[in-house]
């Protein structure tokens, strides 16, 4: 163990203790920081739009403060991008991160100087609570792939603009420096293809101990890795301890990702958005995601089924229930006000605070009335494979709604490792699995409206050949689990198995 393991210990041990100090004044600081946020931006241009001097009270700020999303935020943003000061945060922003809309195409989320420690320090504490729980520090001596995308900043309006990965890349700690990999040059590249070939050369042969990305990133890493060595990644990384992960459901990708490392290792899981990071796994004994309650964020939910109504109920963190689905709002120290970043969440306790996230606002299915969301279909498949010791690398879920003879049904498009010898058995137990986790796809099919879902395979690195023909292959771009259309469904269909 060397001088950086030793000194991760002591620091680990006083930032838990702050953050398990943090867990009981959770509500309380979620009220202080409404009150603080409002305050420092009464002079702003959206403050004095929206009244700010007169707010007193959470119910003055509904009144005044509407929900919204990126389109309807727009027009402060693009004043921003003109080079404007003190429009939606006191001066101007330290960024401006660029990330893919659906409707917006490129949208430019706001990075101020007083949010950039929420989206630093957060990534931090994850692992510092992991060392301070397990007592593992050693993995801190090894070499560590912090992947993001290209460091490299353009300007809009002034403001150096870019890929979140990219704009946390410049402040990870020179103490981390020395461990970091790839290299600056490496990340700078653009080309997803040309930059995994880069890692895997720059990393094949050294000590990796921690590995952070989204899932699929990782387990294309791990197949190039394999592909050129013939080894487990342990046997190539013996030392590897620590995965860190984010982004998307954990759970499809489990079986497949701790099969190509060859053992079981810790895993960390975070939960960072362009918009602020959210929650992080705290420990590695209780489920769920700690909310960073005391980091510039002020959190608003929504009952999931209602964010799209002209009247949602908004309830704070007081009042969330174990269970429940919510759509999460922020009104953070960049900025963003009434802001639906478009995830749903599950709190899986409230003493402390720890959520799941259980998908996007915007991909479900409901083009019968059944309003699925990621969370069931993601449970139903993973249930069924694991009692069929199946593994799947990947799927997606799209209605297939019949013109004309027969009834409509849902269509699953999954890649598996290995085609297992009975669909028709898999098919049976993933829809009576959904059945199960969601009454209204229960009474349509036990209605006769909608027929069995149809499990259609996709071939093999199929689901990668779609997302490099539509420009989103790699860095932080995710599949989507459900459509409630037919685009991606259609544009799979040369990869499907004949």
């Amino acid at each position: 163990m060397n001088l950086k393991s030793i000194l991760a210990k002591p620091f680990a041990n006083y930032i838990y203790n702050k953050i398990k100090k943090g867990m009981e004044t959770a509500v309380q600081d979620q009220e202080n920081w409404l009150k603080q946020l409002v305050k420092a931006a009464k002079s702003t241009e959206f403050g004095r739009d929206h009244g700010f001097e007169g707010i007193e009270t959470y119910e003055d700020f509904k009144k005044k403060v509407p929900i919204r999303d990126y389109e309807q935020l727009k027009p402060y943003i693009n004043k921003i991008k003109e080079g404007k000061e003190n429009v939606l945060w006191r001066g101007k922003p330290l960024y401006l991160a660029k990330t893919s809309g659906t409707t917006s195409g490129v949208k430019y989320i706001p990075i101020s100087k007083d949010s950039i420690d929420n989206h630093i320090d957060s990534a931090r504490n994850a692992i510092l609570c992991y060392i301070a729980e397990t007592g593992n520090a050693s993995f801190t001596s090894g070499k560590m792939i912090f992947l993001s995308g290209s460091p490299v900043l353009e300007r809009v309006g002034g403001i150096p603009t870019g890929r979140l990965s990219g704009i946390v890349n410049h402040h990870v700690p020179k103490y981390l420096r020395t461990n970091q990999l790839p290299s600056y040059e490496t990340n700078c590249i653009d080309d997803w293809e040309t930059k995994l070939d880069a890692v895997v050369k720059e990393t094949i042969h050294q000590d990796m101990t921690l590995i952070s990305g989204i899932p699929p990133w990782m387990q294309m890493y791990f197949d190039r890795l394999s592909t050129q060595s013939g080894k487990k990644i342990s046997e190539l990384f013996p030392n590897f301890q620590v995965m860190v992960y984010g982004g998307v459901n954990f759970e499809p990708y489990r079986a497949k990702l701790f099969d190509s490392i060859g053992k079981k290792i810790d895993s960390i899981e975070t939960f960072p958005a362009s918009e602020g990071f959210i929650a992080f796994q705290d420990s590695q004994k209780a489920e769920g995601l700690l909310l960073n309650t005391d980091s510039g964020i002020f959190f608003e939910f929504v009952p999931a089924a209602e964010i799209f109504s002209d009247n949602p109920t908004r309830i704070t963190l007081r009042d969330v229930k174990v269970g429940e689905n919510y759509a999460l709002i922020i009104n953070n120290n960049a900025g963003l006000w009434g802001y639906n970043i478009g995830d749903t969440v599950k709190f899986v306790s409230t003493n402390p605070y720890r959520l799941v996230v259980s998908g996007r606002t915007k991909h479900y299915i409901s083009a019968f009335g059944e309003h699925v969301i990621a969370e069931e279909v993601e449970h139903s498949l993973m249930k069924a494979a694991n009692e069929l010791q199946l593994r799947i690398a990947e799927f997606t879920v799209a209605p297939m709604v019949q013109q004309g003879e027969g009834k409509s049904y849902h269509e699953w498009f999954i890649e598996f490792e290995d085609i297992p010898a009975d669909i028709t058995a898999l098919t049976a137990l993933v829809d009576n699995n959904l059945r199960q986790k969601n009454v209204y796809y229960d009474d349509l099919i036990s209605g006769n409206i909608l027929q069995q879902l149809k499990i259609t395979p996709v071939q093999k690195g199929g689901f990668i050949e779609y997302m490099k023909s539509i420009g989103k292959l790699g860095g932080q771009n995710k599949l989507p689990r459900l459509s409630n259309d037919r685009k991606i469904a259609d544009a799979l269909q040369p990869y499907v198995l004949k």
